[in-house]
């Protein structure tokens, strides 16, 4: 059997058996390399490559900055998007949309953002009147914005596979974030409005104004990142290390949040989190060249050509085939795996590799809301303490609309290439 069938094959059946990933991908690698005769020192070798990269750098100190600022800046998030639409019928879902889509900007995660967003807005929304089922589909969905919205962990990791321009992924991921959350608040208010959903109080001018000020060291963290990017003050590696810095001094100084006593324990929070997926990483990387090696790619190509020539098709069929791995598997570990098992085909049809990143992050992300994984989607069901099946139903209509966005993006190549050649 060829190898990097063998890879795939043994991946898909540790994962359905609930065999963490990492082990899953290093078990099915070894068990390749055995079968082709190539000697195990391999893995350790593509392991080593794979985390010894500059880009990768950007990972650390973002997971670092995002826990820095995690004290007190939810609360403060949720306080300026409901001084910003707490008057529209239906505000609360849209603050939860908005606040997601800040939090992302900060966090880089999809789960953080559930947690940290779905764990106030889901209890607020059951106790406005608000279906449990809703309230879980909502906050689990605008949480995917998080791997999308930039600093996202996600295209740091196809930037460093790929060797494309970090700094380009994330303004290429600008307007597709932005476009997902205007369209599920959209969708809130057309549902809140057929359904009665309450308003809340309008916030007077000043108490907003006073919120806003209250707010704005945390909100201009993004702001300081995007924007020292896109005006060519510094790399996406070095606007990680500057948003360290940032968070630093606004969490110990501006809002007080953390004290010198409690850094150790976020540096050390934050070293567990990047280690275990810069691990994931590492195997994957060995797991990825197998599958290169293999000629695996090359046969897909066949297999591909065969089927249909039209490009329009081929980037349905590549959609689907993320959408289902992003159903399975860890996101990261499926850049790295199938990342060079799809770029000969991608440049073949003529698409931008910086195009296909955020499409390929745009599918794992739909991915956190669907099961068997679903990691968004479990979270806030939870919270919510809603049926699975009902909270499925209900988000439906929302995966619609990504699905929707995901299509704009694939099929529009100016909808993610436009702001990165505004920028140079």
């Amino acid at each position: 059997m060829n190898p990097g069938l063998i890879v795939v094959l043994g991946l898909l059946v540790f994962s359905i058996l609930g065999v963490p990933i990492a082990f899953a991908l290093g078990v099915s690698t070894l068990w390749a390399l055995m079968a082709a005769g190539f000697p195990t020192v391999v893995v350790a070798q593509r392991m080593y490559s794979a985390m010894d990269s500059i880009p990768l750098l950007a990972i650390p100190f973002f997971i670092l900055a995002g826990n820095l600022m995690s004290g007190s800046i939810t609360q403060k998030i949720l306080n300026t998007a409901n001084a910003l639409f707490g008057s529209v019928k239906g505000s609360l879902g849209v603050v939860t949309v908005a606040a997601s889509a800040l939090f992302s900007a900060i966090s880089g995660s999809g789960v953080a953002t559930a947690s940290a967003i779905g764990g106030i807005t889901i209890p607020g929304m059951k106790e406005e009147g608000y279906p449990s089922d809703f309230a879980a589909a909502l906050a689990s969905i605008s949480a995917t914005m998080g791997p999308l919205i930039p600093p996202s962990i996600f295209l740091i990791v196809y930037g460093s596979a790929t060797e494309s321009s970090v700094a380009d992924l994330f303004l290429a991921a600008v307007i597709p974030g932005l476009v997902l959350a205007l369209a599920l608040a959209g969708y809130v208010l057309v549902y809140a409005k057929r359904h009665s959903f309450p308003a809340r109080e309008k916030v007077p001018a000043r108490e907003a104004a006073r919120i806003a000020l209250d707010s704005a060291w945390a909100l201009f963290m993004p702001v300081l990142i995007l924007g020292g990017i896109f005006l060519g003050i510094f790399t996406a590696t070095e606007a990680a290390a500057v948003s360290v810095l940032y968070a630093l001094l606004v969490s110990l100084f501006v809002y007080q949040d953390l004290s010198v006593k409690n850094i150790l324990t976020v540096f050390g929070r934050s070293a567990v989190t990047t280690s275990s997926l810069l691990f994931v990483m590492g195997v994957s990387k060995a797991s990825s060249w197998i599958v290169v090696t293999s000629g695996l790619p090359s046969m897909i190509l066949d297999f591909f050509e065969r089927i249909t020539s039209s490009s329009v098709v081929i980037l349905l069929l590549i959609n689907l085939l993320l959408f289902v791995v992003g159903m399975l598997m860890e996101g990261n570990a499926a850049i790295v795996m199938l990342t060079p098992l799809l770029m000969p085909l991608v440049k073949q049809i003529g698409m931008s590799p910086i195009q296909f990143g955020v499409v390929m992050a745009l599918n794992l992300c739909l991915g956190l809301v669907t099961p068997p994984v679903g990691g968004c989607l479990m979270i806030g069901n939870m919270i919510a303490e809603e049926k699975l099946e009902k909270t499925l139903k209900a988000i439906l209509p929302m995966l619609g609309l990504g699905i929707l966005v995901l299509m704009l993006t694939t099929y529009l190549p100016q909808f993610t290439l436009w702001l990165p050649a505004a920028a140079r």
